[in-house]
């Protein structure tokens, strides 16, 4: 028989939290907004889950609409529009993954040589800007750049010969307009962690690299980049768990009927299905979904991160 474990270990443990907190009072006081805004807002509404296993009506109330059970996951899972939708929402995380993933990285290092401190304040300022830029501007901000009508770039595709790009209406290129819109506005803003990062690292191992004659090459392959695969880990499990959220915002305010067919994602078909046809079930349904997946992937990714490095989240 196993030991029973000590009655005392409980007590001592409250005891000793009760003197942490009389201890460090300001700083559990000041836990107190975090936590009431954590409960507020993120674990109270966990409570419209049900909404997903009812036929919600919105004058009866969650309390009086009749449950269905698994019906509107059914639906959902049976369902030809979804199929679409959950496709490009894979598709343009996964483009965004691939292409915007690594620049980041690759501009802290850049951002990182530079020598000159104004110069390189300057730079950062200029690539942080973007980020406070809502996705309305940012959208107004490429439809004049890439309007057929007047907008710069089509302009020089046409001095040099070419025909207009219909940017916005090209099922073919619209995908490339929402990655390379997200690259500008968020490369710079998620510099910053991996900033953070680089300071880090003991200057006195690119001392001991110079002195063995590695030049700056070999100093981001060999100790560069090992002191930043911790939080390049970090990030990336967590962008795991956003994959199907793929700029919601972002595509509502640009795309347009003729590019639903690769542009429609999760969020917008949420967006349309609950607030369009009122179907809030069958949107929670979604909602619950997303969720879930993005759950196994946090969890496959720590799990991959682990198994080849390591390390991971826990």
């Amino acid at each position: 028989m196993h030991p029973n474990p000590n009655p005392n270990a409980k007590k001592s443990y409250g005891k000793q939290l009760w003197v942490d907190i009389r201890k460090d009072w300001d700083l559990y006081l000041a836990l107190i907004p975090g936590l009431a805004f954590l409960l507020l807002f993120k674990y109270t509404p966990m409570y419209g889950i049900i909404i997903a296993f009812k036929d919600f009506n919105i004058f009866e109330g969650m309390a009086s609409s009749p449950w269905v059970g698994w019906k509107h996951f059914e639906k959902l899972l049976s369902s030809d529009s979804f199929m679409q939708v959950f496709q490009n929402t894979l598709a343009i995380s996964v483009y965004k993954i691939l292409f915007l993933f690594p620049l980041p990285i690759i501009v802290a290092i850049l951002l990182n040589e530079l020598k000159n401190m104004a110069f390189k304040r300057s730079v950062q300022t200029v690539i942080y800007l973007p980020h406070f830029l809502s996705w309305v501007i940012v959208s107004g901000l490429f439809i004049d750049l890439l309007s057929t009508n007047g907008g710069i770039v089509n302009k020089m595709i046409v001095a040099m010969g070419g025909e207009p790009v219909r940017f916005f209406l090209d099922s073919d290129i619209f995908r490339s307009v929402l990655v390379s819109s997200a690259g500008w506005k968020e490369t710079g803003w998620n510099t910053i962690i991996y900033l953070a990062a680089l300071a880090g690292i003991d200057p006195g191992l690119y001392e001991s690299a110079k002195i063995d004659g590695a030049n700056k090459w070999k100093q981001i392959v060999h100790i560069t980049l090992p002191g930043l695969m911790p939080i390049i880990l970090l990030m990336f499990i967590l962008r795991l768990g956003y994959v199907l959220e793929a700029g919601t915002e972002q595509v509502l305010v640009m795309y347009n009927p003729s590019v639903y067919n690769v542009a429609d994602v999760i969020g917008t078909y949420v967006y349309r299905v609950g607030l369009g046809d009122q179907d809030y079930s069958f949107s929670t349904a979604v909602g619950v979904f997303e969720s879930v997946v993005a759950f196994i992937l946090i969890l496959f990714g720590n799990g991959l991160a682990r198994k080849f490095f390591g390390r991971g989240l826990w």
